[in-house]
């Protein structure tokens, strides 16, 4: 029998955070114990767990029978009451993996994960386990993400271990420098095109694609070898090259700022289009995105509008020549970022993650509303079925939707309005359901997109909004 027996190298904590180890260290450690604890000689938890198993059932095996069992304990209770000392949410870092690396030092190990993450500081002292239940629950559904787990199919929260034959393979692990020799000029070529395709949403790429090409041309015949373009990517990007330039240069300045210890806030004038007004924005920088037609920056800090929190700024209404980075103790920094900083509380690209995978929309801070629509049965064969919008979007037969309305509407003028719409319906048409967040642009232009064959039935705002657009476009033929 075969058992987990991955140790954990900066290679392989790296491709359990997908590729993104510096905000997901602590995550990585996690998953990298639960996948021993799962399938490793000495516990091998699949053996025990009940073959579809739920957190419950985990948690009973997993951590001491006197650790803490509530979800309203936050990190700090359960740091303070659990008290079983041998109960793994006592082990740090340090401890967890001591044995695994020998005959490695743990100062040797701690160096190697440091410059796998560009340099940042890794505090080995701390409990990767002392936190709330919530965050394990997620880590067991982030273990299902990376193929690791199965979600049951019939039972939501359960879960079955996978066969060894099923599991995930490490890739190989690659040399620092990109070596293009064994490619033939015809692949490089090939390549060459994409690259240069893709490189906008990436401004590095710009280095790989100018190796490649130096290499490509240095080859012998290259008028001759240089096959003909078949395959074209068309991207929805709406920038001109000058706007994109200055668009990569923060792009650039924001990268740096994460790989610089131990980082900063950064401001800049903004654009607002909605008031047609300049702003000076200072916010915490925590993720960049492409997004349907360009370049976000999801930062926290005040708005657009003055309040404290979550916001996504284009990169292209950025009006400052170039970022102002304030490093911290800065008196600019508004006082209750320096407070997070301070605490080591600042926000997370894993919050962001888990914000987007709740519902349909980019803008994740706003509402989650429940959605409902109707498509006629020929469109949504044609355009909708087999789609993937978003995981919570999926196909309801007719019969269920009533129960549906009954369950998430809490209000009883809106639930009444959404049943008599229901009823009023046909149940030979094809219907869909899930979350959205409510106001996202890039939501409400897929639902303006599905129009006239597809009607929205909930939120009733959006309803009313799409309705009154849909009078005001007909106004104009006449």
């Amino acid at each position: 029998m075969t058992f987990f027996s991955y140790f954990p190298t900066p290679e392989i904590l790296d491709w359990l955070a997908l590729g993104r180890l510096g905000d997901r260290f602590n995550r990585s450690i996690r998953l990298w114990v639960l996948l021993n604890y799962f399938y490793g000689e000495k516990k091998n938890l699949a053996a025990k767990l009940p073959k579809n198993f739920g957190y419950i059932d985990f948690r009973e095996e997993f951590f001491s029978p006197e650790h803490p069992l509530s979800d309203r304990f936050t990190t700090e209770q359960i740091k303070t009451e659990c008290p079983d000392e041998n109960c793994i949410c006592k082990k740090s870092i340090k401890e967890l993996i001591k044995v695994e690396i020998y005959p490695q030092s743990v100062k040797e190990w701690q160096q190697k994960i440091r410059d796998k993450m560009g340099g940042e500081v890794i505090e080995i002292e701390q409990r990767p386990f002392a936190t709330v239940h919530r965050t394990i629950r997620d880590d067991l559904k982030y273990l299902a993400k990376l193929g690791w787990l199965q979600k049951s199919k019939t039972q939501v929260g359960e879960y079955h271990c996978q066969p060894q034959n099923n599991w995930p393979q490490p890739p190989l692990i690659q040399t620092e420098r990109w070596d293009t020799s064994e490619l033939s000029s015809t692949q490089s070529w090939e390549l060459l095109k994409i690259l240069e395709s893709l490189s906008f949403v990436q401004p590095n790429l710009e280095l790989v694609v100018e190796s490649l090409w130096e290499k490509t041309t240095q080859q012998k015949s290259l008028v001759r070898d240089e096959p003909q373009k078949r395959i074209f990517i068309h991207l929805d990007y709406i920038l001109s090259d000058e706007t994109q330039d200055r668009v990569d240069n923060y792009h650039q300045q924001i990268e740096e700022l994460w790989h610089q210890l131990p980082g900063g806030v950064i401001k800049f004038k903004y654009w607002r289009a909605k008031t047609e007004r300049e702003l000076e924005i200072i916010v915490y920088p925590v993720c960049l995105h492409y997004a349907r037609r360009a370049k976000y920056l999801t930062a926290f800090g005040k708005d657009t509008d003055g309040k404290f929190g979550w916001h996504n700024y284009r990169l292209d209404r950025i009006v400052s020549e170039e970022l102002t980075i304030l490093k911290w103790g800065n008196s600019q920094i508004p006082k209750k970022l320096s407070e997070l900083w301070k605490k080591g509380k600042l926000p997370t690209v894993e919050f962001v993650e888990e914000e987007l995978e709740k519902a349909w929309g980019f803008n994740f801070y706003l509402p989650r509303d429940l959605l409902i629509m109707r498509f006629e049965p020929k469109f949504a064969r044609g355009y909708v079925d087999g789609t993937v919008r978003h995981e919570t979007f999926k196909p309801i037969k007719y019969q269920s939707l009533s129960k549906l309305v009954q369950k998430e509407i809490k209000n009883p003028q809106k639930r009444q309005k959404l049943l008599n719409i229901i009823k009023a319906r046909s149940p030979k048409d094809a219907y869909y359901w899930g979350w959205i967040r409510n106001g996202d642009i890039n939501v409400l232009m897929r639902l303006r997109d599905w129009r006239p064959k597809g009607e929205v039935i909930a939120p009733i705002s959006i309803r009313e909004k799409l309705k009154l657009e849909a009078e005001e476009e007909l106004a104009n033929y006449d």
